[in-house]
Parts: C-alpha cells; sequence; structure tokens
C-alpha cells in the first residue's frame, strides 16, 4: 500500500485538485455547484479558512484555501465537504457510480475519487501562477474561450477587485499558467 506523505504547515496556503469518482459530469447540474458552494461556505464558517481562488468544472474542481495560524487540517475539511456533499447529493436525487465490494466495505460511494492533490504554495509567484491556472482551467479544457466566461469560479470576484481584467486570458494562455504541474487532469 503507497504512503502519502502531505505537508502540513500551520496556517500555509495550498493548491488543491479534486476528482469526481470516475470523471462523472457531477458539476454539470448547476444545482450540485449550488450545494457545493454551500457546503463550502459552512466548512468556511465552521473552520475559519479562506478560499483564495476556485473553479469548479464538470468533474474536477481546483482551489486555493490560507488556513488559519496555527491551523494545518485541510485533510479533514476536504473530508467533511465531500461526505456533507455526498450524503446530500445523493439524498437531492444526484447519481453515484458503481463501486465495489471493498470500496462498499470502507463506506466508499461512487461520487469523488478518494484522495485529492495537494501543492503547498511557497512564495508569491507560486501563488500567482496557481491562481492564473485555477482561473484559466475552463479555457484549457475548452469549455469557454475567456475565464469570465465560466460562471462556476471566482474569477468575477477578482475581476470586481481590480486584480484581474475582464478579458484576461482571453487572446493567449498567461505565462503563469505554463508554471504549472498538471495535477492529473
Amino acid at each position: 500500500m503507497p504512503s502519502y506523505r502531505r505537508a502540513h504547515i500551520a496556517g500555509g496556503t495550498y493548491f488543491f485538485t479534486l476528482k469526481t469518482a470516475r470523471n462523472q459530469p457531477v458539476f454539470k447540474q448547476t444545482w450540485a455547484v449550488d450545494l457545493l458552494r454551500d457546503v463550502l461556505r459552512e466548512a468556511t464558517q465552521r473552520w475559519h479558512f479562506e478560499i483564495d481562488a476556485i473553479v469548479v468544472l464538470p468533474d474536477h474542481l481546483h482551489a486555493i484555501l490560507t488556513l488559519s495560524r496555527g491551523d494545518d487540517q485541510y485533510s479533514t475539511y476536504w473530508a467533511w465537504i465531500k461526505k456533507e456533499f455526498t450524503k446530500r447529493y445523493l439524498e437531492m436525487g444526484g447519481a453515484e457510480v458503481a463501486v465495489s465490494r471493498s470500496q462498499e466495505r470502507h463506506r466508499r460511494r461512487g461520487v469523488w475519487q478518494r484522495r485529492f492533490w495537494e501543492h503547498t504554495i511557497n512564495d508569491e509567484d507560486d501563488f500567482d501562477a496557481h491562481f492564473d491556472y485555477t482561473h484559466w482551467n475552463p479555457v484549457k479544457h475548452g469549455y469557454v474561450s475567456t475565464p469570465e466566461d465560466w460562471p462556476n469560479s471566482s474569477f468575477t470576484r477578482w475581476v470586481r477587485r481590480g486584480v484581474y481584467s475582464p478579458n484576461w486570458g482571453s487572446s493567449h494562455e498567461p505565462d503563469t499558467v505554463s508554471n504549472v504541474k498538471d495535477a492529473g487532469e
């Protein structure tokens, strides 16, 4: 069995990728995105971490989280978010993919992939690269031609705050995006 090692830096900033089980387009439905938004809001209120950037695509999401001072429990937060989302999603009639007997024995459901990918943000340049990558991702996957056209993203929040111009990323891939390791999408 592989040994998964994660960096735990109290108060750190991290980039995450979470995928759905077998790349099912769980978030193709607006109500599922709204449900995820509600669960994320509850989690940030409960544990006081900041979502610096997020994009939700049909089969995965990317997010940058900054934890509170002294806090390094992001695995606990993602476990709770995935569990709560799954429970509510299935109660609302969402579909899951079939799971193996082993997964059943371990109480796994067919909504999320078991683990997530995490990267500790090292400095401001690293943050900027992952911040841009997060917002560029819908363009990368061919869903839209500009980040502004993707509704399930924090991009417009950052346009309103003057961090991005509305047409950022519409004519070419930003330089910083190519500096980010593809998280196994």
